[in-house]
């Protein structure tokens, strides 16, 4: 085990290299000048001298070619500076630091509720199999996940916050949030979160539900699911230990292959509810041509990417005792 992931972790750097050098040669193509744009040079009542302009440049790395301003970026992020923010003259790691809390204050509760929900649900279809009422809930499951999040944003916005008022329109607080008590300040973003959660959760509820009575009916077809029942094992027992314990694999690497999903929030979602969470964080530098938060978001999406493949390996050896690496 430790070959291999000795082995994966230099894989790991290798392509983690690549992958911020095209970024990098990407971004760096993107018509507009950062530094002009927010040295207020477009504007006549703002306008700068063209030596503080080309000071400001360099300092940026933007006065060099890019696969040059690279290698000094990359020199920067080994000694732990992800550079500074040209909009808002703030260093990248505060910039992400300040919007990672309520990234996972919505991915954690979606999540959660994805598998509280999924697992019953899924367990219930394969029981359920082929029966009526298993049919109308794959249906409906089938529709929720074919149903694109970012309009049933606009749906709930209309109805649960234009028409009625129940809910907050967009936004993670109140404007009285600081004179709130603190029951009040964790009822107030709850109400907030209600209506982001359940478009990040319905989606991922309906596919996990169907993941799982996928292959639980391709689990209970097997030899040793036949033998447990002839031998008498109880019914919930056959599918709660010997069948779902067996779907665990699947289940785990899809878990894995979402951790990236889980910091790097949703760009439309927090578009949408004006919510200040990694996803909204990235839809902003983009617009704003701002480099070093670009590539400091990137870098961090692709870190996460990688180790959460890593863990999905790694997972199998948990779950499977039988699965090794040489």
């Amino acid at each position: 085990m430790t070959t291999y992931l000795v082995r994966r972790v230099l894989l790991g750097l290798v392509t983690l290299t690549l992958i911020t050098f095209l970024i990098y040669g990407l971004i760096r193509s993107m018509p507009g000048d950062p530094v002009a744009i927010f040295a207020g040079s477009e504007d006549p009542s703002k306008k700068i001298k063209q030596e503080d302009l080309d000071r400001m440049r360099a300092s940026y790395g933007l006065d060099k070619p890019w696969y040059q301003a690279y290698f000094l970026w990359v020199g920067n992020v080994a000694q732990g500076d992800l550079g500074r923010s040209i909009s808002r003259k703030q260093p990248v790691t505060r910039l992400i630091a300040e919007r990672i809390g309520p990234t996972l204050l919505l991915s954690i509760t979606s999540l959660t509720l994805t598998y509280i929900l999924s697992i019953p649900l899924g367990l219930y279809a394969s029981v359920r199999s082929g029966k009526a009422d298993e049919r109308i809930s794959s249906t409906l499951l089938f529709v929720l996940y074919s149903f694109p999040a970012f309009v049933a944003a606009l749906f709930l916005q209309i109805e649960f916050a234009v028409r009625n008022d129940w809910l907050p329109l967009f936004g993670m607080v109140s404007d009285n949030y600081a004179s709130l008590s603190f029951g009040g300040k964790v009822w107030d973003i709850a109400r907030h979160a209600i209506l982001p959660v359940v478009c990040s959760t319905y989606g991922s509820l309906a596919y996990y539900s169907r993941f799982i009575r996928a292959t639980m009916q391709e689990t209970l077809r097997q030899d040793y699911i036949r033998t447990a029942r002839a031998k008498g094992v109880a019914p919930g027992r056959v599918l709660a230990v010997h069948a779902f314990r067996n779907t665990l694999i699947p289940l785990v690497t899809l878990l894995g292959l979402m951790l990236p999903a889980v910091l790097s929030g949703s760009v439309i979602l927090e578009q949408i509810f004006s919510w200040p969470g990694m996803g909204r964080l990235f839809f902003e530098a983009i617009s704003e041509r701002d480099y070093p938060t670009i590539m400091g978001l990137a870098l961090m999406f692709s870190i996460l990417t990688l180790a959460g493949q890593l863990l999905a390996d790694v997972l199998y050896a948990v779950v499977d005792p039988r699965i090794s690496y040489q």
